[in-house]
């Protein structure tokens, strides 16, 4: 098993991804639902997860407003990249004789939980993985960061029958994350809680980040149902200006209603496929808490600021878009005859 967890980090390795770790039942064990490995494969001993980066060329682009659709593009490759990896390292293992299951990288729930799909929890949480086995550390936002790429990274894994030897978490003190809260302040849904913390333990070491609150919050403005910042002075990618509630459980309802104006409005040309929506095309609108977080805080600032001084998007006929000051904005919407306005407030 030494040999064989070797080979395994290693492939992963040549595959292209920047960090790699072994999980096992018993580093797993005590921790919430989703790390679970016998959920998708009863035979479960360990699980290897890895970490691809985004391209950090195209985030800056995307957070000025410049550029939507080359972060975008290399967002979903690279999604579709770390469940290709998954597969291709569950093949290889399950040849060695030891049954293994991939991982998709994003878009797939569990069914059996009390509302389905709409809960959202993932057969297995890969970020629990990628803390646990030492592929990154949490940070505020609950996103894995780690040292290079920050929180701009894509998590994949595959769980297998294979009895790997597990790796370590990585040590708390090399945690960049200096709870700056400019994860908060990019997040125009309030998705992290400004004053509770979870905390989990696995394997006998705990973990803590900022408590999730609905994840219908993060469907809402980063789906694009709606996007504008409370403050009114940026916006996410979204042309929609429908209104962020304040308790979670105004959300699914806010989503409800604005679900018919997003299936009106012109099409985006860079949609993706999700089972959430009707029509199953849904916008990238958002990530703004991934995008922001640098282990450089010069550069985390800056990237706020970009954020912060990028301007409010506005939507075309044609579907195009571009950011404007919030009083153009204002103005593009008045010119709208009643019925096209309320497509987007």
């Amino acid at each position: 098993m030494e040999d064989l967890s070797q080979m395994v980090k290693e492939m992963a390795k040549c595959l292209g991804v920047t960090r790699v770790g072994i999980a096992t039942r018993k580093t797993l064990a005590g921790g919430p639902p989703s790390t679970d490995l016998t959920y998708v494969l009863d035979e479960a001993e360990s699980a290897v997860c890895f970490a691809l980066p985004l391209n950090p060329d195209y985030i800056e682009p995307y957070l000025r407003k410049e550029d939507h659709g080359s972060h975008y593009t290399d967002n979903i490759r690279t999604n579709t990249l770390a469940s290709g990896i998954g597969l291709e390292m569950a093949n290889f293992l399950k040849q060695k004789g030891f049954p293994s299951v991939p991982l998709a990288a994003n878009l797939e729930y569990r069914t059996e939980t009390p509302n389905g799909i709409l809960d959202e929890m993932p057969p297995i949480a890969m970020r629990y993985l990628a803390v646990r086995s030492g592929v990154g550390h949490f940070g505020r936002s609950g996103n894995v960061i780690d040292t290079v790429h920050g929180a701009a990274i894509i998590l994949g894994a595959v769980v297998t029958a294979a009895k790997l030897d597990s790796t370590p978490p990585l040590p708390e003190e090399d945690n960049y994350c200096d709870g700056c809260r400019l994860c908060d302040k990019a997040c125009a849904s309030g998705f992290m809680s400004p004053d509770e913390t979870t905390t989990v333990t696995m394997g006998g070491v705990s973990f803590s980040y900022a408590r999730r609150r609905s994840h219908h919050r993060c469907d809402y403005v980063c789906g694009g149902f709606a996007g504008l910042h409370p403050s009114g002075r940026w916006s996410t990618w979204s042309p929609a200006r429908f209104p962020i509630p304040e308790k979670d459980e105004d959300f699914l309802p806010a989503i409800i209603t604005a679900l018919k104006p997003f299936l009106n409005r012109p099409e985006a040309s860079e949609r993706f496929f999700s089972i959430l929506v009707p029509g199953h095309k849904l916008e990238l609108t958002c990530g703004n808490c991934q995008l922001v977080c640098h282990p450089d805080k010069d550069l985390r600032k800056r990237r706020y600021r970009m954020l912060a001084d990028s301007g409010v998007v506005i939507q075309f006929p044609d579907g195009s878009r571009r950011a404007v000051t919030p009083e153009e904005a204002e103005a593009h919407l008045a010119a709208m005859d009643e019925k096209t306005r309320a497509l987007y407030q």
